[in-house]
């Protein structure tokens, strides 16, 4: 029948049935019993969430010592509690329950994570966490010019340098700084984290800290996967990471950037050398073709902050789906405060009541942050759509489809056709000059992102299971960025320094594999709902991935919603298949998109001699640990 809320007729009808027959235990008495156990408990677990987020919210939108210590006081109290529920369910016999559903809330309830540490051990390690947070947040450096100024931040003053200086040593300054005083500081912090990580891993019954965020995948092929995958999208990274290498040394000369070799991160446009974009003028595929300057078309319109969320609102309510609630409006952090330091990362957040959603960010108009904005906006479509989902099913049911939900809208968003749509834009199809023009833009963030994003977890994976010294901590993540992705420090980088967590996710204790799967999911899901909205068709050079906007299509938007809506409550390859009619991640998607850009650069690069891939670092000592080759 599926309906089990009728209870008085099914045991009636249980009663009825000739001993012998089954009409199966789905709504026996135990079933019964177990859900009602669950239906409480996820109620107590929504107020424990809600508690957690908001001393969250409160310390990262005011960064100061008191609101930092009242957010770890609830971390620990809500562990304890979490602890004991972890502990009954264990006692119980709910995972072994004939019931499914029950089995999945018992098996995601009993993963205690760092709440399975003594109350001791967990709070020194949400203090090694919070304070490499602090130091990320409150950090300055240096001005180059002016060294007697040590007020800079990271955003908007440190990244305005390394995105419009073309002077080698000012950028080389502003990297070493940042690394020196985000990262070198928080060695200590970051080892006491991957001891008590490594002890709390082990008391939830895996070997390291790895396993432990890998289990989140629900599939123990999943790590040779991302393996395969990188594989398959290296050969069009070193075709890019040549050209861009070859038109760096047209530009500064090979005193600065040689033939060959990997590039050093300063030259790049971005602190971690995980997107490229910034130096689009340098080696723009097509010079005569200029880029669409949407900042400076945004400015004349007279585009606000606020305009920005409002046509991300827009979007998705287009698509039939919800309208931000007022109480995002009011509560949301959209730009810098002048009064107090915040965490201007930007994310979204979930407070689970009431349909109280937010995002915390420092927002500029341009057209990077109009890409954030409906990213971010994209998290909280998910948070609303599957906001009836109890409490354990609140989440993605793969680490990477909440980060590929923001990335798929903003897809759509930053097509020509959507910027012609919304006046940003005068045409809406691009010739085949701009359009290689367009995907190169692209390829510089969604491209290049890859080696980072799948260096940062290896590495830490590295760390997390012991197969890397803690003597060789430093040089090993190096030799990982220059392994996977042909980049360096600008500089000599021994073990007295300590670069990794001058990156926010290493401080804040964010599984970083999410962003390298998304990466991939996302033009999964893209392709699916261009298909659904009529605005892809193999083959059609009218109707191409990138250049289709789902903006209106009902139908599109009724896939996302009930892709959306089903939240952690089946596995991922389940909901994957109903959505794409997949059940794996596949990179086919991503180089569709881009195939007449990788044709164009292997053409490209062919013609004019072009080096491809590159030797080890010579920026960390020679005997630093061995590869790291998958």
């Amino acid at each position: 029948m599926g309906a089990c809320n009728i209870t008085v007729l099914l045991l009636v009808i249980m009663l009825w049935l000739p001993h012998g027959l089954s009409m199966g235990n789905s709504c026996s008495a135990s079933v019964l019993e177990a859900r009602r156990f669950f239906e409480l408990e996820n109620e107590q677990l929504r107020r424990r969430f809600h508690e957690e987020f908001l001393s969250g919210y409160n310390y990262n939108t005011n960064v100061t010592e008191a609101n930092r210590q009242a957010m770890i006081d609830v971390y620990a109290r809500n562990a304890e509690l979490n602890k004991r529920l972890a502990q009954q369910i264990k006692a119980s016999d709910y995972i072994q329950s004939e019931d499914a559903d029950i089995r999945r809330q018992a098996e995601h309830l009993s993963k205690l994570g760092a709440s399975a540490l003594n109350a001791d051990d967990y709070l020194a390690l949400q203090n090694a966490i919070s304070s490499m947070q602090t130091n990320y947040a409150t950090a300055t450096v240096c001005s180059y010019t002016n060294r007697s100024d040590c007020s800079l931040t990271l955003e908007p003053h440190i990244q305005e340098r390394l995105s419009h200086s073309r002077d080698p040593a000012e950028l080389a300054w502003y990297w070493r700084e940042w690394h020196d005083k985000a990262g070198t500081p928080m060695r200590e912090n970051f080892a006491e984290y991957v001891r008590l990580t490594r002890k709390a891993s082990q008391l939830n019954g895996h070997r390291s800290y790895a396993d432990y965020w890998v289990q989140f995948y629900e599939d123990p092929d999943f790590e040779r996967q991302l393996d395969a995958t990188f594989k398959q999208l290296l050969p069009f990274y070193r075709q890019l990471h040549g050209y861009v290498r070859f038109r760096l040394r047209q530009h500064y000369g090979p005193d600065v950037m040689p033939a060959e070799g990997n590039i050093p991160i300063s030259l790049l446009g971005n602190m971690w050398g995980q997107s490229w974009n910034e130096l689009l003028d340098l080696f723009t595929p097509y010079p005569e073709k200029p880029f669409v300057d949407v900042k400076a078309e945004m400015e004349k319109q007279g585009y606000t902050v606020q305009k920005l969320f409002e046509l991300g609102d827009q979007y998705f309510q287009s698509l039939g789906m919800r309208a931000l609630p007022p109480s995002f409006w009011n509560l949301s952090l959209l730009t810098r405060p002048d009064d107090r330091q915040v965490v201007c990362h930007a994310s979204a957040w979930d407070f689970y009541q009431d349909s109280d959603v937010r995002i915390k960010m420092c927002t500029e108009v341009d057209s990077h942050y109009f890409y954030v904005v409906h990213h971010e906006l994209g998290h909280i479509q998910y948070y609303l759509q599957y906001e009836q989902q109890p409490a354990v099913y609140r989440g993605a049911p793969n680490p990477g489809f909440h980060e590929a939900v923001g990335d798929v809208i903003a897809l759509s968003v930053m097509s020509a056709k959507h910027l012609k749509a919304i006046g940003l834009l005068e045409n809406g199809r691009l010739d085949e000059k701009s359009r290689i023009n367009q995907l190169f833009k692209q390829a510089l963030s969604k491209i290049v992102f890859l080696p980072f994003g799948y260096a940062v977890d290896k590495y830490r994976h590295a760390v997390f299971r012991n197969e890397l010294d803690e003597s060789q901590w430093n040089c090993g993540f190096w030799q990982m960025r220059s392994e996977f992705g042909g980049v360096e420090p600008p500089v000599f980088r021994t073990e007295k320094d300590f670069d990794p967590p001058a990156k926010y996710h290493i401080d804040a204790d964010v599984e970083y594999l999410r962003y390298f799967a998304a990466h991939i999911f996302q033009f999964q899901f893209h392709k699916a709902l261009c298909r659904k909205a009529g605005q892809y068709a193999p083959n059609n050079s009218r109707l191409t991935l990138d250049n289709c906007d789902i903006f209106g299509s009902k139908a599109a938007g009724r896939s996302l919603s009930q892709f959306l809506s089903k939240g952690n409550s089946r596995h991922w390859k389940e909901v994957l298949e109903e959505f794409t009619g997949e059940t794996e991640m596949d990179p086919a998607a991503l180089l569709e998109y881009f195939e007449p850009l990788y044709q164009w650069l292997k053409q490209e690069n062919s013609r004019l001699g072009v080096p491809l891939g590159w030797g080890p670092t010579g920026k960390i000592p020679s005997d630093c640990c061995g590869t790291f080759s998958t």
